[in-house]
């Protein structure tokens, strides 16, 4: 069984909807897909829905950006349950501050001459969780940009005239929010963030797993988390990051894969932290 478990839809930053992603995985010979959308679960039923009818395994997740000394850190929550109350009004906090924040960007562009507008942004990002690969749409849109890459370079990207930082957790928060919400944390494509130092602290909060097969990880950085996993007793998982065909980067569904003892693993860690969670309520 083969399952990428890292997938984005238009409910975040992906270009396909909650149906389309779930066909294509049937087409190409997927087993499973795990949808991880940035900071909201809004893709995850109608996904579902859509999975029953192909006889594809769902797994529920997010994706929470986080920060540490300057780093950006992204945490993977898997078998997150989507309807927490309290998980929902975090994830509506982030939404918000995402929508906050897209509004100033788009005034600083407005205030350097720019002709874009929020409304544009809105219209792009529709129902999903407001980010700058919207307003970096609208750019490449209107003329202003030739492509996603240079919007990000010349306008939208750390250290350049229109970027706002937003709010971020810790990784340790994060990690926590996700197992209070049932689900099972994990680190993604720590070869990205080059954040290994902190894999002991986010272990010590709960870390439950480690991105390992991650389409910019190299053959190296594989067998590295492979055995940081075997050290520390971390699931290696694994998932392509896909965000659409038209996404230059993570444009490939299945570009990464783990095989069905990787899910196996994942719902045993996930019924044992409701265990926990359970005989902790019950001591309270």
């Amino acid at each position: 069984m083969a399952a990428d478990l890292h997938v984005h839809t238009n409910a975040s930053d992906g270009t396909d909807t909650p149906e389309q992603v779930v066909l294509l995985a049937k087409k190409i010979g997927l087993k499973a897909i795990g949808i991880t959308d940035h900071d909201t679960t809004e893709g995850i039923e109608p996904a579902m829905r859509a999975a029953r009818q192909l006889s594809l395994e769902l797994i529920p997740g997010v994706e929470l950006s986080t920060e540490k000394h300057g780093f950006e850190i992204h945490v993977l929550g898997y078998l997150v349950d989507p309807y927490c109350p309290d998980f929902l009004e975090r994830l509506h906090g982030l939404r918000e501050n995402r929508r906050e924040r897209a509004y100033e960007m788009v005034q600083k562009l407005r205030g350097m001459g720019v002709p874009v507008t929020f409304e544009q942004v809105l219209a792009v990002a529709g129902k999903a969780a407001v980010g700058r690969p919207h307003i970096a749409r609208v750019l490449v849109q209107t003329g202003v940009v030739s492509s996603l890459k240079e919007a990000f370079d010349r306008y939208l990207g750390p250290d350049c005239p229109a970027y706002v930082p937003r709010f971020k957790y810790s990784p340790s928060e994060a990690v926590q929010l996700i197992i209070q919400s049932k689900g099972v944390p994990v680190l993604a494509h720590p070869g990205l963030a080059g954040c290994d130092g902190i894999i002991p602290e986010l272990i010590r909060a709960g870390l439950k797993g480690l991105e390992v097969y991650y389409p910019l990880h190299s053959r190296r950085q594989v067998e590295h988390y492979l055995r940081l996993c075997a050290r520390y007793k971390l699931i290696p998982t694994g998932g392509s990051d896909y965000h659409g065909a038209e996404h230059k980067t993570h444009g490939q569904l299945a570009a990464a894969t783990v095989p069905d003892a990787v899910v196996r693993r994942l719902k045993g860690a996930a019924s044992c932290l409701e265990a926990g969670l359970s005989s902790y309520i019950k001591n309270e």
